[in-house]
């Protein structure tokens, strides 16, 4: 039976096929749809992580319990991740388990572009990359066949254009005859005391050779030898573009990027006249074969930023370019809150108080973009209440009233939950602004524990987020409605006046949130054109449901698209001569 996956899909039907009991991840793109994917095959016990560590350390209990586990999360998400990854690489696995990266290269939605087969080599596992869905589907099986046999966890690279792709692919049955989990003791083996950590670590360097000999005969690393004049190492989709723009050059296809397979490679290089390495982002494999003293040419005429196409290879080895198709100009569509988003008021009030921001990652980083412009730092999921706090240690008494960390619900109990503990533990005196929307809005919607509702869709506690930051001692903490833009604007300056830490949390759900009855859409909003000024000041929002018509030898008006309009009531209070109201 063959199916049109995405790479995503395609590592859900390969954890199905592979016999996974456990899945677990932290949302984030471009990672986000296998664990939406997986929740379709009711043998996975699949959920949500408040963060990426709390989801792998999930997913080595259920290898310590003997079962098959799938992580899954954002390039970035694994620096979270790193602590336990880098012991559970000394532990090994009882059950196999497969950690999913997701690299974004060109950051199509990320704060870096970093490349993870750096860490495959920094903490010594195995590093798998597929170039299509099919390799997805099978390098995720294949995954913890390897797992199990060399006693490792093994990586699974992504990269945005491998997740979101589609191609055909062929499914399989699921694997029969795998142990039933149960508990065994091997406190030598799981316990990381230092003696016994000591003990591990020779293996885990025998390990590594092992896995690179037995890398020159995996079928997931092939030669395919054409032209004697060119060969080309290369992996992932750089793979396709290399066989689109050079199809008479041989290759050496890797599909493990780590440990790399030396004697095959030595066999390659040694059938062709020169040899290249294509590969996107960091010279990783250019120089490890450099290293082996093996003559390449890579990042000499190739980038080491974003990523590649068939267009940088022509231009890299000098052919001929295609012709390009005529292509009219589409109008600019810069990144922008959607109409009713609960977190434009706040930035409104920020940009007018003139508060030095400190923001972190999610829909609200878009503060960041004129005409609201009121973000000052965004660093990594968590940081801005750090970064409040390290800014308030070092500025004047009257500068430390500026400073306000702004984050949302589901990043602050990713990993805010410490920054405040530590802004309250060391008497800070910035504000804190937490964006409660209900949801994981910005990676398509997810639910968290905020949420009261699980991955698969079951009721669940809901965190209390004002009550929880009163627990971790927070004597100021108060609940506004940002589409109130007095009373936001009134609890900002309250509360950045105080000398001690202050939590302010808005309560308006996101407009999109999935499930019925969270988000109320009020009647929508209409500008009447005769008592239109064309003052503007209803654009300094930058809502997308209200539009400028201009007009000859006038100012012009606004209008608002009825379709996008939620009703949120934000631009009428920004009106000083009453001309938007309710529409009839």
């Amino acid at each position: 039976m063959k199916e049109i996956l995405s790479g995503n899909e395609a590592i859900a039907r390969g954890a199905f096929e592979a016999g996974v009991k456990v899945a677990t991840a932290y949302p984030g793109t471009p990672s986000t749809e296998i664990l939406e994917n997986i929740i379709n095959y009711k043998e996975i016990d699949a959920s949500w992580a408040p963060n990426e560590k709390v989801a792998l350390e999930v997913g080595i209990g259920a290898s310590f319990g003997g079962a098959r586990a799938l992580v899954a999360m954002k390039h970035v998400g694994v620096n979270v991740a790193a602590d336990p990854l880098f012991t559970l690489s000394y532990t090994g696995v009882n059950g196999g388990l497969v950690l999913v990266t997701a690299d974004d290269p060109e950051m199509h939605s990320s704060q870096n572009e970093q490349d993870n087969r750096n860490y495959a080599k920094f903490v010594k596992v195995p590093m798998l990359e597929p170039s299509d869905s099919q390799e997805c589907k099978d390098f995720t099986r294949l995954a913890f066949e390897l797992s199990e046999r060399f006693d490792t966890p093994v990586m699974l690279r992504t990269t945005t254009r491998i997740s979101h792709s589609k191609s055909i692919v062929d499914l399989g049955e699921p694997v029969k005859g795998l142990p039933e989990p149960k508990l065994v003791r091997n406190a030598a083996k799981f316990v990381m005391l230092p003696s016994n950590a000591r003990v591990r670590h020779p293996l885990v360097e025998e390990r590594i050779k092992k896995l690179s000999e037995s890398g020159s005969t995996l079928e997931i690393n092939r030669a395919e030898i054409r032209s004697r004049e060119i060969g080309i190492i290369t992996s992932g989709v750089a793979y396709h573009y290399v066989r689109e723009v050079l199809p008479d050059a041989s290759t050496l296809k890797l599909g493990m990027v780590y440990p790399l397979p030396f004697a095959l490679i030595r066999k390659f290089a040694a059938n062709v006249k020169k040899l290249y390495v294509v590969e996107e982002l960091d010279p990783f494999i250019e120089e490890q074969v450099r290293g082996a003293g093996i003559q390449v040419i890579g990042k000499d005429i190739l980038p080491v930023c974003g990523e590649l196409t068939p267009g940088i290879l022509r231009t890299a080895f000098n052919m001929p370019k295609t012709e390009k198709i005529a292509i009219e100009k589409l109008p600019g569509r810069p990144p922008n809150m959607c109409p009713g988003c609960p977190h434009r008021g706040v930035f409104f009030a920020l940009n007018q108080l003139k508060a030095y921001v400190t923001g972190d990652i999610g829909c609200y980083t878009l503060g960041f973009m004129p005409p609201l412009s009121a973000m000052d730092t965004c660093v990594c999921m968590g940081a801005s209440i750090g970064n409040a706090t390290g800014v308030a240690k070092v500025v004047s008494a009257e500068e430390k009233k500026k400073v306000v960390a702004v984050i949302g619900d589901s990043t602050f109990l990713h990993t805010g939950v410490n920054g405040l503990m530590d802004m309250i533990y060391n008497n800070s005196s910035a504000t804190l602004l937490i964006l409660d929307n209900s949801i994981t809005a910005m990676t398509g919607r997810q639910d968290n524990p905020a949420s009261g509702f699980t991955l698969m869709d079951q009721p669940s506690y809901q965190v209390d987020i004002p009550q929880l930051c009163r627990v971790l001692g927070a004597k100021s903490v108060r609940t506004i409605d940002p589409y109130d833009l007095e009373e936001t604007r009134k609890a900002l300056e309250e509360e950045m006046a105080r000398p001690e830490p202050s939590v302010i949390v808005t309560n308006r759900p996101c407009v999109l949130v999935k499930r019925d009855g969270v988000f109320k859409k009020a009647p929508v909003l209409t500008i009447a054109q005769d008592v239109c000024t064309g003052c503007r000041a209803c654009l300094k929002i930058g809502c997308p449901a209200i539009v400028w018509k201009p007009a000859d030898g006038k100012k012009g008006t606004a209008c608002i698209d009825m379709l996008l309009c939620t009703g949120c009531d934000v631009c009428r209070q920004l009106c000083k001569f009453g001309a938007i109201g309710r529409a009839k």
